[in-house]
């Protein structure tokens, strides 16, 4: 068991983050709603090193939601580059949409309200109101689950699901103080981004090694764990991503069946993937007698 009261483990992690955390520009004084909300967007199931120079970009390009409602969704995925599942970028252009038609052009701090809009949940919805407006709230991604689960329950990774009982246990954790409860959440977050990670965990350079619940049963069950990874090379989504770079480079609508450089994918898979883009909103049908795609 912690050999610390949990509010004293909860300071240590405030403390901790208070010397190590990155600089990164949506953690800037002057980073708008609008731009922590796009970053939250962006950081979903991608590493902070690939979004942070995209982050930038469409920041000096579009700093509000009216300038990237201004825009076309085309303008928006083929910005979106490499960053991987693109239909965030027609979700955020969407968002930015509806900001600029039921809010002014102004990231609401209201919870309902910044759920209502297109791909906001629960998680985004509750670091837009802490990150963003320093309101008091339960931020609960992967990182926090995992440092939660480990330094509290001996846990070495998460449940697939949240379920009711972990996500009592981590609002339990919230400082009752607003900017206490924005630190902490942060900094647990950073915690297990940097240190109480996934698979090879720091523990030796971690701040809760001496309170660690499951360091001090002997950090069991790591390499039982089942491996979270998934083939790549094949899969439809590499399919449509390599159709959506194609895309995102061309000047003009493309024959995508007629491409050399897809000659290797099976012409149904190609296909199906082709379809599955045009139902998705990403890749419209410019010409289907000539069989010419755009984004």
């Amino acid at each position: 068991m912690p050999r610390q009261p949990e509010s004293a483990m909860v300071d240590a992690v405030i403390e901790w983050f208070a010397h190590a955390a990155r600089d990164l520009p949506w953690r800037a004084p002057d980073c708008t709603p609008w731009g922590v909300l796009v970053s939250e967007i962006m950081l979903q199931q991608t590493p902070v090193a690939r979004v942070e120079p995209v982050w930038r970009e469409w920041m000096e390009r579009w700093p509000t939601p009216a300038d990237l409602a201004a825009s076309s969704q085309a303008d928006a995925v083929r910005a979106w580059g490499r960053l991987g599942y693109p239909r965030r970028a027609k979700r955020l252009w969407e968002c930015a949409q509806a900001l600029v038609t039921r809010h002014a052009g102004e990231v609401p701090s209201e919870e309902q309200a910044l759920l209502a809009l297109p791909g906001i949940g629960a998680y985004t919805a509750a670091a837009v109101r802490a990150f963003a407006f320093g309101e008091h709230d339960v931020v609960l991604d992967t990182n926090v689950r995992r440092v939660i689960g480990r330094a509290w329950r001996a846990q070495p990774l998460p449940p697939a699901h949240l379920t009711r009982a972990e996500r009592e246990h981590a609002a339990a954790l919230v400082p009752a103080s607003a900017s206490a409860a924005v630190a902490w959440n942060a900094a647990a977050m950073e915690l297990g981004a940097l240190v109480c990670t996934a698979r090879a965990p720091r523990c030796a350079q971690c701040v809760l090694a001496a309170d660690c619940a499951w360091l001090a049963a002997g950090s069991p069950g790591l390499d039982a764990a089942p491996r979270r990874t998934q083939a790549w090379h094949g899969t439809d989504r590499q399919v449509r991503g390599r159709i959506m770079a194609l895309l995102r480079a061309a000047h003009a609508p493309l024959n995508i069946t007629g491409q050399a450089s897809l000659d290797d994918i099976e012409p149904g898979q190609l296909d199906a993937c082709l379809e599955s883009l045009v139902g998705d909103g990403l890749v419209t049908v410019a010409d289907e007698a000539r069989g010419l795609y755009r984004l």
